[in-house]
C-alpha cells in the first residue's frame, strides 16, 4: 500500500457513528486471537492489565492478524508514556488507558500517541513500520492519524472531571468503566443502582457535548442494542474465555451436563 491510503475502518464506524465492537483477549494465545480476529469483531481488546499477555504475545498477535477484520489493540497496564510508547512500536492501531482520571491523564494519553510536535512519543517504531497496514513509508503521519485513544473512566474523581477528560483534544473514546465506577462509588459492584447509572449519564453527556464516542461493556447483543438507544457507541464484549465457556454450556446442558467453571463475566 502506497502512502497516506490506508484509514483505520475502527475510525471510520466512530466518525460515522455506526457501533464498534471488541472481543477481549486474555489468554497469552496467538491462534486463538487470530481466530478471535476473523470472526467478525472490529478490533482485539489484548487486555495487558488483567491478563498474563505480555508485549512479545502483542507482538506476535499483531503480526498474526495482519489483513483480518479486527485490528489489535491493546489495554495497557497503567497510564504512563512508556507503557503506550511499547505496545505503539509492536504494532497496535490504539491504546486502552486505564484510571485516566484526571485531565492531566487524558492529555498524557494523547500525547502519548502522538509524535512530536502534537505530541510526545519517541520515533523507535521499527517493528510497527513492518507490520503496519499502510505499509512503512509515511508510518509516523499515517499512525498519528489513525490511532485509536481510548480512556478509560473508573473512578468518582473521573466522573467529577468528566467534563475537561472529554474536552482533551486528541481522545477518540470514553469507556466506562462500569464495575470498578462502581466500586470507587462505593457501590461494591452494584451495576444497577441509580447512583451509579447517574454517573454513566453524566459521562455520555459529556461526550456528546465533546464530540466523543462513549463506549462500555456489553455482555449480549441485546445489551448492545439497549446501551446504542442510551447513546453508546463502542462496546466491549465478553472474554475469549467467556466465550468458550457460553460455547461449551450451550453445547453440554442439553446432555444434562454443564462446564464445571464458574460462569465468566466481562472483566469489568
Amino acid at each position: 500500500m502506497s502512502e497516506q491510503t490506508w484509514t483505520s475502518p475502527v475510525k471510520q464506524r466512530l466518525r460515522a457513528g455506526e457501533p464498534v465492537i471488541a472481543v477481549t483477549i486474555t489468554a497469552a494465545n496467538v491462534d486463538m486471537a487470530a481466530h478471535a480476529a476473523a470472526l467478525g469483531f472490529d478490533f482485539l481488546w489484548l487486555e495487558m492489565e488483567h491478563s498474563p499477555i505480555t508485549l512479545e504475545t502483542v507482538r506476535n498477535i499483531v503480526l498474526a492478524t495482519r489483513g483480518l477484520k479486527a485490528l489489535p489493540f491493546a489495554r495497557v497496564p497503567v497510564n504512563e508514556l512508556w507503557t503506550a510508547k511499547r505496545v505503539l512500536d509492536a504494532g497496535v492501531c490504539g491504546v486502552i488507558f486505564p484510571f485516566t482520571s484526571t485531565p492531566e491523564l487524558a492529555t498524557q494519553a494523547a500525547a502519548a500517541c502522538r509524535y512530536p510536535t502534537a505530541g510526545r512519543r519517541g520515533s523507535g517504531a521499527v517493528l510497527a513500520r513492518f507490520s503496519w497496514p499502510n505499509g512503512p513509508d509515511g508510518y509516523a503521519d499515517s499512525a498519528d492519524e489513525n490511532v485509536v485513544v481510548i480512556t478509560i473512566i473508573e473512578e468518582a474523581r473521573a466522573v467529577e472531571n468528566v467534563d475537561a477528560i472529554a474536552a482533551t483534544p486528541g481522545i477518540d473514546v470514553l469507556f466506562i468503566g462500569t464495575s470498578d465506577l462502581s466500586f470507587s462509588l462505593g457501590l461494591r459492584g452494584n451495576q444497577d443502582h441509580p447512583t451509579l447509572q447517574g454517573a454513566i449519564d453524566k459521562v455520555v453527556a459529556a461526550a456528546k457535548k465533546h464530540g466523543k464516542v462513549a463506549g462500555r461493556p456489553a455482555a449480549t447483543p441485546e445489551q448492545v442494542q439497549k446501551y446504542m438507544a442510551q447513546g453508546f457507541g463502542l462496546f466491549q464484549a465478553p472474554t475469549d474465555l467467556g466465550f468458550m465457556t457460553a460455547g461449551a454450556r450451550q453445547y453440554l446442558e442439553p446432555l444434562g451436563r454443564s462446564p464445571i467453571v464458574p460462569k465468566v463475566k466481562t472483566i469489568y
